[in-house]
């Protein structure tokens, strides 16, 4: 068995992500909040000559769009991955602050030592919100639901886009069999050896459902979910709020702190910092860069980093022309003028992309040039392409219309992009429905020429961002650009296979070159992601991974 071997691997992704990702700030990104206040993890002292805590018991958060759909497994989006953490678990987790694997509803596992076999020893004890017992059945169930095409649990509608972009098309060729060996073992039997498969069943969209609730619920599942998880869901009002309640019989000694959560969603950037400062919410993700200096200048709020581990990009559809055309998508990486929207739009809280992945990450690879801003090389690569007076047809460019922690604002972005392309003979009509919609759209493929999106690692690998964005495996799904390249794919499944992280990082590094050449997106910028919060808010501790739970939040 080689369970430990695989633990020091996590542990040193983990440690990476940490040390590289805050910029020396490691203390989970919150040392040097205005005001001194920084967020801890311990819980306040109520004995006699320490701190008195708060009689506060109920967290309210402040988002910039709603949840497309509160079951994990048929989603993709952040914002439905946020709540679906504080309502589910997983068999492992990340080590909050990092993305190092730790036990969760697994207390332990070994792997054999072909790389083949996973054995996990679950929890004891732990119930399902409906009071129906957590077991390995329960696994087994969940594992089936999303891997088999005709279960009767795939419900109209439903796409298990992140099991198949992490496992392959329907999981098959990764994952073999998933049996229970008795009431707290299960075990995954592998087709292959898969490197990151700890850090990918570590993720949200793993989290274990109550088999019982989605028998009963059936579709209305993903409207009124029920995991194991810290806090129980309660109402969804939509494109409002979002109600949670504590879980009394949480599995985890002493959590949740907070009685109650509610997440409201407040799309304008101002208005929800308004919020947070006239003490309507308590916790703000995705703070402009413009309110920054206000913020650092109120004693009674504070700062915190995440760890920037994001890439914010340009897709282009590669089913339509002229953006089959690898020239004409060279060209329009030209035309964009990244350090100017850095500038304009980011206050200093951006660094321009060259690469679908962050630099912070092992495996990128510093030697890729970017394209560099030249709109007469545009006009000449357009000419090659067929196109000396640009583009016939004006292109539709669908801008993201809710703030997320790579772009603040992305119909500015987008209108400054406009700009800019429009000096190559480039015309685009910008287009923004509503976040769900909008999801739909790019992920259909029919409306769109290029879309805005951006992606937030999952779980501290490459193959996260570059196989499960940018590989055929992954289409329809997260790879909203319907590239496909045969080269690049076995680049990507070898580095699956490959255990040897130098051999693999040596791999990643391969494709990011062939990437480079084929342009299927413009990489825009990485961020480091800033959030807002009263002074007197402790115990949260941003992840790069952008979910980490609320249990451990408190006020002084």
């Amino acid at each position: 068995m080689k369970k430990w071997s695989s633990l020091a691997l996590a542990a040193v992704i983990g440690l990476t992500l940490t040390l590289s990702g805050c910029g020396g700030n490691n203390n989970a990104g919150t040392e040097g909040n205005a005001g001194g206040n920084t967020a801890a993890t311990n819980a306040p002292q109520t004995d006699s000559g320490s701190a008195s805590a708060s009689t506060q018991d109920t967290l309210i958060v402040g988002r910039g769009g709603d949840s497309a759909s509160l079951d994990p497994a048929i989603v993709t989006d952040g914002e439905s991955l946020k709540i679906a953490h504080q309502v589910f678990d997983s068999l492992l987790e990340y080590k909050p602050g990092t993305s190092e694997v730790q036990a969760s509803l697994a207390d332990s596992w070994e792997v054999s030592a072909d790389g083949l076999t996973y054995t996990f020893k679950l929890h004891p004890g732990v119930k399902f919100h409906d009071g129906t017992d957590f077991n390995a059945e329960a696994v087994v169930f969940n594992f089936t639901r999303w891997s088999d095409p005709n279960s009767e649990f795939k419900f109209e509608g439903d796409s298990f886009d992140y099991y198949d972009s992490m496992f392959g098309p329907d999981g098959s060729r990764v994952i073999k069999e998933v049996k229970a060996v008795d009431d707290s073992t299960v075990q995954f039997i592998l087709n292959q050896p898969q490197a990151p498969f700890l850090q990918n069943i570590a993720m949200t969209s793993f989290g274990i459902a109550s088999p019982t609730a989605v028998k009963e619920k059936k579709e209305n599942f993903k409207n009124e979910p029920v995991g194991t998880g810290p806090f129980k869901f309660v109402e969804w009002k939509r494109n409002d709020a979002i109600t949670l309640d504590k879980n009394a019989d949480y599995w985890k000694e002493g959590l949740p702190k907070m009685n109650k959560v509610i997440v409201r969603s407040i799309p304008d950037n101002s208005a929800r910092f308004t919020a947070l400062q006239n003490g309507e919410i308590d916790l703000m993700e995705d703070l402009s860069p413009d309110d920054l200096s206000t913020l650092e200048g109120n004693s009674d709020l504070q700062k915190i980093e995440r760890p920037p581990f994001n890439v914010a990009y340009l897709g282009f559809n590669l089913q339509k022309a002229p953006f089959d055309n690898v020239k004409v998508r060279q060209a329009l990486n030209h035309a964009v003028n990244k350090q100017a929207i850095i500038d304009a739009f980011f206050a200093g809280q951006a660094q321009p992309a060259v690469n679908p992945m962050p630099p912070s990450l092992w495996g990128y690879n510093d030697s890729v040039q970017d394209y560099e801003y030249d709109l007469d090389k545009a006009k000449a690569l357009l000419a090659e392409a067929g196109y000396p007076d640009g583009l016939p047809d004006t292109v539709t460019l669908y801008a993201m219309p809710v703030s997320r922690p790579y772009m603040p604002d992305g119909k500015k972005v987008a209108e400054a992009i406009q700009a800019d392309w429009e000096k190559i003979g480039v015309k685009t009509v910008i287009e923004s429905p509503e976040w769900a919609t909008y999801l739909d759209d790019t992920k259909a493929g029919e409306k769109d020429d290029i879309y805005m999106l951006g992606w937030t690692g999952d779980n501290g690998d490459p193959d996260n961002f570059l196989y499960t964005l940018l590989d055929k495996d992954a289409i329809p799904g997260n790879n909203r650009s319907f590239y496909a390249n045969e080269e690049l794919h076995t680049v990507l499944i070898n580095a699956q296979k490959e255990t040897d992280q130098a051999k693999r990082s040596d791999l990643y590094k391969q494709a990011q070159e062939i990437i480079k050449a084929d342009a299927p997106w413009i990489p825009l910028v990485h961020t480091t992601p800033l959030l807002a919060a009263k002074a007197n808010l402790k115990g949260y501790v941003p992840g790069p991974t952008g979910t980490e739970y609320y249990s451990e939040v408190y006020f002084e």
